[in-house]
């Protein structure tokens, strides 16, 4: 079986057309179709059914696609490792991360160490916190950024620094001037929280429980800086990290009766050997995090 074949019978078996992936290895579909009919005979078995334009996979074919996905994924880590190890600077860093920390913590990670291996590349992805933690079970990513620590046995996760929370309230609330606030004292107001599965949800909650009352939800959202958005417009409050842009005008209050802050760290597979290049951006990011809280970010909104 020649690797090529391999990698043209994932792409069909991933749901493109013969045509599509034809076009894309330069064949033409004749020839596409001669080799995935010879890997059928080098398996013994048919791999495919017509189902319009569309190859689906017969039972052998799942079976025979998990076995072809951890090879190539084999073989291609272990491309990345020679090459990596030929020139040292140089490859790819698969690297996930959430979502509210692209625009500020990874872009100073990245830049800091683009300045110092100016040939590696990286593969980037956003998720939520259960996304990020397949992309490491799946090997998609060697490393990802991410709040808290996933609590999982196949992962290790490092603590990188620990970011404050705070309540954002639109422009015009009765509260925008003030500095602190207790959160206890916001029991009746609508809150904008991001939907279930996320951290930052589930911190919400267990603040407002502490603070002895469940949140009202107004809106449930994606993204912060969309949740951001809405308590500017004055459609309810939000516990937030700080922003890193001056964007929304919402003040962002202290909360003096809870704990308000979350970990930042960063995680990978336990007992896997990082290819070099990831390995060396590892203890870069372990190294660097630390220091990247823009100055600043604590200063003074209103009064007390």
């Amino acid at each position: 079986m020649e690797v090529q074949t391999l990698r043209l019978f994932r792409e069909v078996a991933g749901g493109a057309t013969v045509t599509e992936t034809a076009a894309r290895a330069h064949l033409t579909q004749p020839a596409l179709s001669r080799a995935l009919h010879r890997l059928e005979r080098d398996a013994g078995a048919a791999l495919f059914r017509r189902s319009g334009r569309v190859l689906r996979l017969t039972p052998a074919g799942h079976v025979f696609r998990r076995h072809v996905d951890a090879v190539l994924d084999r073989l291609d880590l272990g491309l990345r490792e020679v090459g990596e190890l030929v020139a040292p600077d140089t490859g790819v860093v698969p690297l996930a991360f959430l979502h509210t920390f692209g625009t500020w913590l990874v872009p100073s990670v990245l830049s800091g160490f683009l300045d110092e291996h100016p040939g590696a590349r990286f593969e980037l992805r956003q998720h939520g916190e259960a996304g990020l933690e397949a992309e490491l079970l799946e090997g998609t990513a060697d490393l990802v950024i991410t709040s808290g620590d996933p609590g999982h046995p196949q992962l290790a996760w490092a603590r990188l620094l620990v970011e404050p929370l705070r309540l954002a309230v639109p422009p015009n609330h009765r509260l925008a001037g003030r500095r602190r606030v207790r959160l206890a004292d916001l029991a009746a107001e609508t809150f904008i929280l991001l939907r279930p599965g996320y951290a930052l949800r589930e911190t919400t909650e267990r603040l407002c429980a502490e603070a002895g009352f469940a949140p009202r939800v107004g809106f449930e959202g994606d993204e912060v800086e969309t949740l951001r958005g809405l308590v500017t417009a004055g459609l309810g409050v939000a516990v937030l990290p700080l922003p890193h842009t001056a964007a929304f005008p919402a003040p962002h209050l202290e909360l003096t009766d809870v704990d308000a802050a979350r970990d930042i760290g960063l995680a990978w597979a336990a007992g896997r050997n990082l290819p070099p290049l990831s390995e060396t951006f590892r203890r870069h990011v372990l190294d660097v995090a630390p220091g990247t809280v823009a100055a600043g970010l604590d200063r003074p909104q209103g009064s007390d």
